[in-house]
């Protein structure tokens, strides 16, 4: 089992409040997102110049769904720390809930990691360390919440953890196609702030 470590985990206030839980990873993924975006012509664009896989998606679609993946995470955090926390519990279950806190926080950093070290840095090898990380925490994550605290929050993560495999599989692929090279598009955001600048 995982350890619970409070300066890694985010106020317990937070999971204690079900609005603060789901809108938290929504606002802070939209955020990282809008932030990492060229200012000018979109993500889609950079998206759209290099070599992609089969079976990819169209840029406008990981709004939605990474919107729909957080408010689902929060919600299971919140029913995971709240309810697991309760005094009424037994200590091993608390412990889950607070350890579970902790790998919950982590993977937020390391969710919001990948888009500014793959489209933001231009680089695949430590994005797709980073989502094979992410990968595995939430795996662990789902089945510590979902075994030892509360089985719906456990199976409120399996959706993300399927995106999450596919993202890696994106990820990778891009990756490889692209000769593990992204730094035309990491450049692409940079020549919009030289333009801007002269």
């Amino acid at each position: 089992m995982t350890t619970y470590i409070p300066q890694l985990t985010l106020p317990e206030a937070i999971f204690n409040s079900l609005p603060a839980s789901i809108l938290l990873p929504i606002a802070l993924g939209s955020a990282v997102g809008y932030s990492t975006r060229p200012k000018e012509g979109g993500t889609s664009r950079q998206y759209d110049s290099l070599r992609q896989p089969p079976l990819r998606p169209p840029p406008w679609v990981f709004g939605p769904v990474w919107t729909t993946l957080y408010g689902m995470m929060g919600y299971a955090a919140y029913r995971a720390v709240h309810f697991g926390t309760s005094p009424l519990n037994s200590a091993s279950t608390i412990a889950a809930a607070r350890h579970g806190a902790t790998l919950y926080t982590i993977q937020l950093g390391l969710n919001y990691a990948w888009m500014p070290l793959f489209f933001g840095l231009g680089r695949p090898v430590l994005a797709t360390v980073n989502i094979l990380s992410l990968l595995g925490v939430n795996g662990y994550l789902a089945y510590l919440w979902g075994n030892y605290v509360d089985e719906t929050a456990g199976w409120l993560l399996t959706p993300y953890i399927a995106w999450l495999g596919f993202a890696t599989y994106l990820t990778v692929s891009i990756g490889h196609l692209n000769g593990w090279d992204l730094s035309h598009i990491a450049a692409f955001k940079g020549d919009k702030e030289n333009k801007k600048r002269n």
